[in-house]
């Protein structure tokens, strides 16, 4: 686990010394400032657990800082320390924001019993919040299935769920690469704190970089206020990056300094700031041959794949295929009031003939498509509509495609099911590989899109 974050806010040195001293022998990460704008610094760039404020400061009184540090983060305890207390100072205090009033000299076990108590009500709020999210979202089990490969899947993941280090999940679109990320999370030391999540297809190199760093006022045309990137956000949590292949290499050494220094910088700031995040990382992209090629960054891959998990896509696993459909059906059927909804055999049937180019994701669109448009009652083989002809069920569909149509279809499930390997996929198609060769650069079939990551 982290540890314990406090900020010590006092002019004199030989206080913040024995303080600091004393808190740190007791576990605590300790860091200090002497007046109110330090204090105002360090509390941006630190992000304490807990500040600690003496009330006359050089510049100033906690009053007046009170509630500055409550615009930068609300959610940080405070603690005043005066010398010459009375009640309508700690009213006057507690209103500004502080949820302690000590009055100095203070023991300094008193002071610890305190900072535990404090940090330990922040971290059951952060709890609450976490756990509300979840429900929100719904625990999705990444694990539903009986084939060895999705067993083999479990038993990883199992085994590096108490980790915390960075994980890079490989897979196809739409393999479930995402809920693995949450599963991996919810169930992993750092559950309690925010799960967030990032696609870095979605968004071009500006975009990205202020969405996961911030920006402040300023920073360029429309930063109207100031902006607190998702790092800040998921500070203590877990930031999952989907599609990390897709990250503009501009971006790739910023978030390099991120998971080593554990610092990182606003857009049009000057200043680091310290986080603390674990990062799960997911991709369809080979990145040992993109780093290998100099499309993404090898010391950052070496950074993000400590632990690879791949999620195999659900082609590989057709004997999972019913009892996923199965799942989603009762979810379906109960969010439309319709219990009960089932599989006929020749539906079920086809839903194990066909190839799922687009893999979980696209079975369960599949499904709901059906279930939306259907009269009632089980599927049957006419209520299911694939969404890629590519993969279809029946042979009855390529009957009005013409030959040169059917070859590539014929190539790509063959490249598919041979991950890309020229070699074996000709032996398949009972060709020569000069010839399979040929008629991919005919048919402008590019293999590395049907290449299986690296382990």
């Amino acid at each position: 686990m982290t540890r314990t974050r406090i900020l010590l806010v006092d002019d004199e040195p030989g206080i913040r010394l024995g303080m600091r001293g004393f808190l740190t022998a007791h576990g605590f990460d300790v860091d200090e400032a002497m007046s109110i704008a330090e204090a105002q610094e360090a509390f941006r760039t630190t992000r304490p657990d807990v500040a600690v404020v003496d009330y006359r400061l050089t510049d100033g009184t906690a009053l007046e800082l009170l509630p500055r540090l409550k615009d930068i983060d609300a959610s940080v305890p405070l603690v005043v320390l005066t010398g010459h207390g009375s009640i309508e100072l700690a009213v006057q205090a507690v209103k500004e924001g502080a949820e302690q009033f000590l009055t100095k000299p203070v023991e300094l076990a008193v002071l610890k019993v305190v900072l535990d108590r404090l940090v330990a009500q922040r971290r059951e709020r952060q709890r609450l919040l976490a756990e509300r999210s979840r429900t929100r979202h719904g625990t999705v089990d990444p694990f539903v299935g009986t084939s060895a490969a999705l067993r083999a899947l479990q038993a990883q993941a199992e085994r590096i769920i108490e980790s915390d280090s960075p994980v890079l999940i490989t897979g196809e679109t739409g393999s479930g690469k995402s809920v693995l990320a949450r599963w991996l999370h919810e169930g992993g030391p750092r559950k309690d704190a925010p799960f967030v999540d990032l696609n870095c297809a979605a968004l071009s190199k500006d975009l990205l970089d202020s969405e996961l760093f911030g920006h402040e006022k300023g920073a360029f045309t429309g930063a109207v206020a100031a902006k607190q990137g998702l790092l800040e956000v998921a500070d203590r949590g877990t930031l999952f990056l989907d599609e990390i292949g897709d990250m503009d290499a501009a971006v790739q050494p910023k978030l390099l300094k991120v998971l080593e220094e554990k610092r990182f910088r606003r857009l049009g700031d000057v200043r680091d700031r310290r986080v603390d995040v674990r990062l799960i990382a997911a991709t369809h992209q080979d990145l040992g041959t993109a780093a290998r090629e100099k499309r993404f960054r090898s010391d950052l891959y070496f950074r993000v794949s400590a632990l690879i998990l791949h999620v195999p896509p659900l082609r590989e696993r057709p004997e999972d295929i019913t009892e996923l459909a199965h799942r989603f059906l009762a979810e379906l059927g109960a969010a439309r009031g319709r219990s009960g909804v089932g599989l006929e055999p020749d539906a079920e049937a086809a839903l194990k003939r066909y190839a799922w180019p687009g893999n979980i994701r696209e079975l369960r669109n599949v499904l709901e498509r059906a279930v939306l448009l259907s009269g009632g009652g089980p599927l049957s083989r006419g209520d299911l509509r694939f969404e890629s002809s590519s993969g279809e069920a029946s042979s009855d569909a390529d009957e009005d495609l013409t030959l040169e149509e059917v070859e590539r279809r014929h190539i790509e499930r063959i490249l598919r099911r041979e991950h890309g390997h020229v070699e074996r996929a000709a032996v398949r198609l009972g060709i020569p590989r000069s010839s399979l060769y040929e008629r991919l650069k005919r048919l402008g079939i590019n293999r590395s899109g049907f290449q299986k990551p690296d382990p």
